[in-house]
């Protein structure tokens, strides 16, 4: 196996455990029990969000407006709830915002033939947006408290390793997921063996938003409360956990496993930063560096 083939598959991994390692001697704090657990809830939510990217991200495209969906979905789901709607219906409800604005994106870029970037730029700002005017800018209070459970102790991180168990199912062992690689590796050759580039494309960009829909539900969850401005920049971080993660931007190759590697390595870079009480502008800095260096080498493995 050459270096580089070696750095494509397992540098996420590598630098995972050094990052651990680092941060557990530089302080006390990390390896304690109520450290780990916190990491482990807060990017919960974050690597769902990634998982759904890596589909988009795989067939070459990007999607901008998850940050966003997380907000309405969230919103929806706790409106329903605080008017006297049952938790399962509530859910419900932020599931299929998130489906919705998905499959509006994926109409977009198949059917009318926009790029992707633009789409979701867009559906970003007319989605946050919906999400102020349902609520009027004010937080949604009120929350029945059998929904809090959704998001407590280990049911987010179950819920984040069946989406992962999930979708390692679906890219690696059906014929979909094969399909998802062929798109972004060669979109005209994958057209030419038979695939239904369009549907592809659809497909992922709808998976896209039901994942950012579920992770808004346990997101409110987890505030016990609908907030406007939840998922302010994860759509940054989801996109930074995929390329981290070693998912080429250029679409074609990548690792849900990667993915979530990614997301805790992005996660942990948070918490480390946090302990050592850097200001939120320096860290907003070194994930951007981070990111830079994680694009770099993606066209370095390109090349």
């Amino acid at each position: 196996m050459t270096f580089r083939r070696f750095l494509s598959r397992y540098a996420i991994f590598v630098a995972l455990a050094i990052e651990c390692l680092v941060v557990g001697l530089a302080t006390d704090t990390f390896f304690t029990q109520a450290n780990l657990v916190n990491v482990l809830r807060q990017n919960a939510f974050i690597a769902i969000l990634a998982a759904g990217m890596t589909f988009v991200i795989l067939t070459g495209g990007i999607d901008l407006s998850v940050g966003s969906v997380v907000a309405l979905s969230g919103v929806v789901c706790a409106g329903l709830l605080a008017a006297g709607s049952s938790v399962p219906v509530g859910v419900l409800a932020g599931l299929a915002v998130g489906l919705a604005a998905g499959v509006v994106n994926g109409m977009a870029v198949t059917a009318l033939k926009v790029p992707a970037f633009v789409v979701t730029l867009a559906m970003m700002l007319v989605v946050r947006g919906a999400a102020f005017k349902y609520t009027d800018a004010r937080t949604i209070t009120g929350l029945p408290a059998g929904f809090g459970a959704l998001s407590g102790g280990t049911a987010a991180s179950l819920v984040m390793l069946g989406v992962f168990v999930a979708s390692w199912i679906v890219l690696t062992r059906t014929a979909f997921g094969r399909h998802v690689f062929a798109v972004g590796g060669n979109l005209q050759a994958a057209w030419l063996a038979g695939v239904r580039v369009l549907r592809v494309q659809f497909a992922v960009f709808a998976l896209s938003g039901l994942t950012a829909g579920l992770a808004g539900v346990l997101v409110a969850s987890r505030l016990n409360a609908g907030y406007p401005r939840a998922g302010e920049y994860y759509e940054l971080d989801a996109i930074a956990a995929v390329v981290v993660g070693g998912t080429s931007l250029f679409g074609g190759r990548g690792s849900i496993w990667g993915t979530l590697a990614g997301a805790f390595f992005i996660g942990i870079l948070n918490n480390a930063l946090n302990l050592f009480h850097v200001s939120t502008y320096d860290q907003l800095i070194a994930k951007g560096a981070v990111l830079l260096v994680a694009t770099s080498l993606d066209r370095w493995r390109e090349q």
